[in-house]
């Protein structure tokens, strides 16, 4: 990382940051160029190794190309806010970032009402009721995160939200 002044190393703050978030972007491998796409996201984390879980159709582009290869890269930002610098003539933002990878497979249907549960959770909407038939037919994926890095951009003395 080339800006270390903003690289957020300890493992809670990334897990806090990635709370605050609501949208995870997952990128996969589409040979040609990345297939990325934006996704609603449950989350947990223990021990130091975080879980990550989205939800969605049980066919599809993401289920082809994650059959054809499994690894996944994802990103998550939030706390965005135009900054400027009168005196310095600036413009900035405002932000923190999470960025990672590992591997994801489909959820068996043992797991899934409990990675539904941590989804709805992340959206404070635990005992919103999952009907029996809407789970049959909604496919769940886990990315087992293997290595990532959070980057965090706070506003400086002088600058103002614009």
């Amino acid at each position: 990382m080339r800006r270390r002044d903003r690289e957020i190393v300890d493992f809670e703050e990334l897990v806090e940051v990635m709370r605050r978030c609501d949208v995870c972007r997952l990128a996969l491998n589409a040979q040609e160029v990345p297939y990325i796409l934006p996704l609603n996201f449950g989350m947990e984390a223990e021990d130091g190794q975080v879980v990550l879980y989205f939800h969605g159709a049980a066919e599809g582009t993401k289920h082809e190309l994650i059959a054809r290869d499994n690894r996944a890269s994802f990103e998550m930002d939030c706390g965005h806010g135009l900054i400027l610098d009168d005196e310095k003539k600036t413009c900035s933002m405002v932000y923190e970032s999470v960025v990672g990878r590992g591997l994801i497979e489909t959820v068996g249907d043992q797991d899934k009402m409990r990675a539904l549960r941590s989804l709805l959770s992340h959206y404070r909407q635990e005992d919103f009721p999952v009907p029996q038939e809407t789970l049959a037919s909604t496919c769940v994926f886990r990315l087992t995160v293997s290595q990532m890095t959070g980057k965090r951009r706070e506003r400086r003395p002088g600058e103002r939200e614009a």
